[in-house]
């Protein structure tokens, strides 16, 4: 089980009334928390009133999937608005939204993997599935978190892009049953579908067909550039090939085959090679688990004729020279001037790099302190546009600005300086402008195109954004910086409303991942979106809401984001977690007695962590959908299936893995929690609550359960959303309103 998925967040819209009586008939007390005796002698006053709802803050459309077309000034992509996703495309010089899908129902059901054709006049689409997933769906069938009667399929459909006048656009047509698809330059759509590579004309013109048979599991298709031939990756479990499908009389062509794990092939604009990234296959003795240990990989360029190919470059073997772990990986793609470019932590900080194909020397690209991520090849390959937060002002740490670099030499240009957050750039086919998706402090996510030398942006689908957003209810959230017992240093973001005298509640919130890192202002994740929405909230009711930049997380440089001990391996992330509770109680204008916690998915694990370990900082939390033993989801792993290859510290990394488990220090758990969880939980067992959840009750901890039947790891029903974020502020209104405040 690996939490560092992306987890997505989705949202719809349910009433407000509805949602408080649905929290109420759900939540289930396992022990009474209304006979818990009061906290402190001192009355304790409940928080303020909202100036907003959740409904209202969590009603702002959400952008996702934006991809430029490969003809004329058009951009596409996804906004879920309230758990309706549709397809929404914009043309330049005006830049308009408008919609292409019929959806409207918060029915779960996702739209991804938005591709055009060449000519830029269809986009198409998959819809269903949970792309967050771990776990690959069985027999093509999406999770049904609407609790429909017939479950739904993963399909890839196209749709018109083409205005109409005073029409409405095209019904969308079903293409196959199938996922991930990839247009080529002749109109023909290559997918995946149980396990192997299919095809289908992107007009619909012939049913759907397998294109090969191969060994394995195939995936990452990837078209030439002339559209005739196919590269794809071929995992055999322990080692993985790069091969190529030509024609349905030509044997597979197998690049450089070993017993490495070959993966991310790119083909050179010519199409006569194709590079790709090797890492180690599986295998060899057994090390020691609780040391960190290097993961070197390597750069090879193939001929895309006869297979021969050799490597390039070879990453040192330290832990700085591991693979990268952040978004897109390595981000091996093919420049201008016969270079390569990649992403690599060689100086410390994922930054970016290129070098001849022919081999040689990298030259990095982007030397300024900070990371790149959402990395992005300009249609004439000569420079790369990322999102990163190596930006000059103070703060932008903790920012993502829009930032260019050539791919042949140092010195990249921050595109969107100033307090917004800005991410997911992508070039137009003209190479003039840059679409990207911008937000602020306050102003909610939306795509903007500006120049590609910079300068103002233009916001598109403004409209969308409900009328009673609340921009004026909202704070600013400031950065703070703190450190733990063993001297790391801490990010955080803490939000507070002005005006408000006396002592106040507050409340910790950390991140799940852990590969994340919360910002100060909306997130590009709709997860953590959804989680910035709620701090907001609880800042506005009158709530003293610290977000916590726990190591393990991304933006603060390798060996923050790879720390010693961390996880299984001894939990010493949360050594900042509790930094952050202590540092609230410093505060003059907080409460100590009224400090909680909470968190989904790693951040559910540490806020569980923070209960069972130090209720005498924490008064109450909501853990959603976290892990509660390590052991649980790693004792194969770490045991192995024969005692006698067993790593040679295998028996230490167990203890150890149990030591780092909520469930370990269930003697000290005094705090009251609400436990929420989806019960098709693909990516952390549902077990996981199931068996927290008998421990506390025979513990007599205060608990509350939420369960969503059929909702997944990150919910995709806004009506999950609004019901569980309802719950978790109506929770900590009741845990530190006075009445029911629960002992130290």
């Amino acid at each position: 089980m690996q939490l560092s998925v992306p987890f997505g967040a989705r949202r719809a819209a349910l009433a407000p009334a509805l949602l408080l009586a649905l929290a109420a008939a759900t939540l289930l007390p396992a022990v009474p928390l209304a006979a818990q005796a009061p906290r402190s002698p001192l009355p304790l006053l409940p928080p303020h009133a909202s100036p907003f709802t959740l409904a209202q803050i969590e009603a702002a459309p959400f952008p996702l999937e934006l991809v430029a077309s490969p003809a004329g000034d058009r951009v596409a992509w996804v906004f879920n608005e309230r758990g309706v996703r549709n397809v929404y495309v914009a043309d330049g010089p005006g830049w308009q939204a408008r919609r292409l899908t019929p959806y409207t129902a918060d029915d779960g059901q996702e739209l991804t993997n938005l591709a055009f054709s060449s000519d830029g006049r269809t986009v198409v689409y998959v819809r269903g599935g949970d792309h967050d997933s771990n776990w690959p769906a069985e027999g093509n069938l999406a999770p049904d978190p609407a609790s429909s009667p017939e479950q739904p399929k993963v399909q890839i459909w196209a749709v018109s892009a083409e205005p109409v006048a005073g029409a409405a656009p095209a019904a969308p047509r079903l293409l196959a049953d199938g996922d991930q698809p990839v247009v080529s330059k002749r109109g023909v759509v290559a997918f995946l579908k149980d396990r192997a590579v299919w095809t289908v004309p992107v007009d619909g013109s012939a049913p759907a067909k397998r294109l090969f048979f191969a060994r394995g599991d195939s995936r990452s298709p990837v078209w030439s550039p002339d559209g005739a031939r196919l590269a794809f990756v071929t995992d055999r479990g322990d080692h993985a090939f790069v091969a190529v499908y030509a024609d349905s009389t030509t044997p597979l062509l197998y690049l450089a085959p070993s017993t490495s794990r070959d993966f991310m092939p790119r083909w050179s604009p010519d199409g006569s090679r194709i590079a790709f990234v090797r890492t180690a296959g599986s295998g060899g003795a057994p090390d020691s688990i609780l040391v960190l240990h290097p993961q070197p990989w390597s750069i090879w360029v193939a001929d895309s004729r006869t297979g021969e190919g050799r490597q390039v470059w070879a990453s040192p073997v330290t832990l700085r020279g591991s693979v990268p772990r952040t978004d897109g990986g390595a981000n091996l793609d093919w420049g201008a001037g016969d270079r390569l470019v990649f992403l690599a932590d060689l100086d410390g900080w994922p930054h970016l790099y290129s070098l001849p194909a022919a081999g040689g020397e990298p030259t990095l690209l982007t030397p300024a302190r900070g990371m790149a991520e959402y990395i992005s090849l300009s249609p004439d390959r000569r420079f790369l546009v990322f999102a990163g937060n190596m930006g000059t002002a103070k703060d932008d740490i903790d920012r993502r600005h829009i930032f260019r670099v050539a791919v042949d030499r140092p010195g990249a240009t921050d595109l969107t300086p100033g307090d917004g957050v800005e991410w997911t750039p992508v070039v137009t086919s003209d190479n003039r402008s840059i679409a990207f998706i911008a937000a602020g402090a306050k102003a909610s996510p939306l795509p903007a195109v500006m120049p590609v030398a910079g300068g103002a942006h233009v916001a598109i689908g403004a409209e969308r954004v409900p009328a009673d957003f609340p921009v004026a209810g909202m704070v600013v959230p400031r950065a703070v910086v703190f450190h733990a017992s063993d001297g790391t240093e801490v990010h955080g973001q803490l939000f507070e409303a002005a005006g408000r005298a006396g002592r106040k509640p507050a409340v910790v919130f950390v991140h799940g991942g852990p590969p994340r890192q919360m910002l100060l202002g909306w997130h590009p994740m709709d997860y953590y979106s959804n989680s910035y929405a709620v701090n907001q909230y609880l800042a506005s009711k009158g709530y003293v809401v610290l977000s916590v930049n726990y190591r393990l997380g991304i933006g603060y440089g390798h060996e923050f984001h790879h720390p010693a001990h961390a996880g299984p391996q001894g939990a010493s992330e949360y050594l900042d977690v509790q930094a952050g509770g202590e540092y609230l109680r410093a505060l003059p204008q907080v409460d100590p007695a009224r400090i909680g916690i909470w968190g989904g998915s790693y951040g559910g694990f540490l806020t569980a962590m923070a209960l069972a370990k130090n209720s005498d900082v924490f008064a109450a939390g909501v853990d959603l959908h976290g892990v509660h033993d390590w052991t649980a989801e790693r004792a194969r792993g770490i045991l192995g299936e024969d005692p006698i290859h067993a790593a040679p510290d295998a028996k230490a990394a167990f203890d150890t893995a149990w030591a780092s488990s909520p469930d370990a220090h269930i003697a000290t758990w005094k705090s009251p929690v609400l436990l929420i969880q989806g019960d098709d939980d693909r990516n952390v067992r549902f077990h996981q609550t199931v068996d927290l959840a008998r421990r506390l009750e025979e513990a007599g901890v205060p608990h509350e359960v939420m369960v969503i039947p059929d909702e997944i790891h990150g919910f995709l029903r806004h009506a999950s959303w609004l019901e569980a974020d309802s719950a978790t502020a109506a929770f900590f209104d009741r845990q530190f309103g006075g009445e029911k405040a629960a002992p130290r």
